[in-house]
């Protein structure tokens, strides 16, 4: 994909269910919260939905007070920063598509919910880690944690327009996050969120594998 010039696009890749697969971390990380909680966490099927949005947006719910939500933040953070932040795996074929889109000259950028901080330390830690220009995600504080913000924030630190750019992920947050700002978008189908989904979220194509991806991105 090219912008309105005929320069390569830039790529903002989603991290977790994209390129990824960090189920058994955050999962865990979540279960641990519980615990220092004293409450039984959910079912792990039920806690894979977990993974995407941001920690606040999936305990608010479950633990309605605000200092609770808080305090299971804390919890979970506690266990990622010392184990969780390694539990993952590289999906296989992503090296290949980072490798091979960096080589036809686009630029790369990881846009994602999870804490700057530990998304900065996966992607440093990623064989293909330094392709990226920039890592964008949320704040401690929860402030900028959102989709929308989290785009415009990738786009604003890059000096760049929404058309010139591409939203990658695999939850209805990327998509309606790069809808919001007038992105183009690709849904993927080896993360967390199906192909349901990514269709009622509005994606514009969506790639069943990553050799689909690179298909796409020509």
């Amino acid at each position: 994909m090219r912008d309105a010039a005929g320069a390569p696009a830039t790529l903002f890749f989603d991290l977790d269910g994209t390129l990824i697969d960090s189920a058994v971390g955050i999962t865990r990380c979540v279960a641990h919260a519980f615990a220092r909680m004293g409450l039984e966490a959910p079912p792990e099927a039920e806690l894979r939905g977990w993974i995407g949005p941001s920690l606040r947006t999936s305990f608010g719910p479950v633990l309605v007070d605000p200092e609770r939500v808080e305090a299971a933040v804390e919890h979970y953070r506690e266990r990622f920063d010392r184990v969780g932040w390694t539990e993952h795996e590289v999906y296989p074929g992503i090296a290949d598509v980072v490798e091979t889109l960096h080589g036809r000259g686009h630029r790369l950028a990881v846009v994602t919910a999870k804490n700057e901080g530990h998304a900065r330390r996966i992607v440093a830690h990623l064989p293909f880690g330094e392709r990226f220009v920039d890592v964008v995600g949320a704040t401690p504080c929860g402030a900028r944690s959102e989709k929308p913000q989290l785009v415009a924030e990738a786009l604003s630190r890059l000096g760049l327009a929404a058309e010139a750019c591409v939203m990658i992920g695999d939850r209805r947050m990327d998509i309606e996050g790069a809808r919001h700002h007038g992105l183009r978008n690709v849904g993927v189908l080896w993360g967390f969120g199906g192909e349901a989904e990514l269709v009622a979220a509005g994606a514009e194509r969506i790639a069943d594998a990553p050799a689909a991806l690179l298909r796409m991105l020509a």
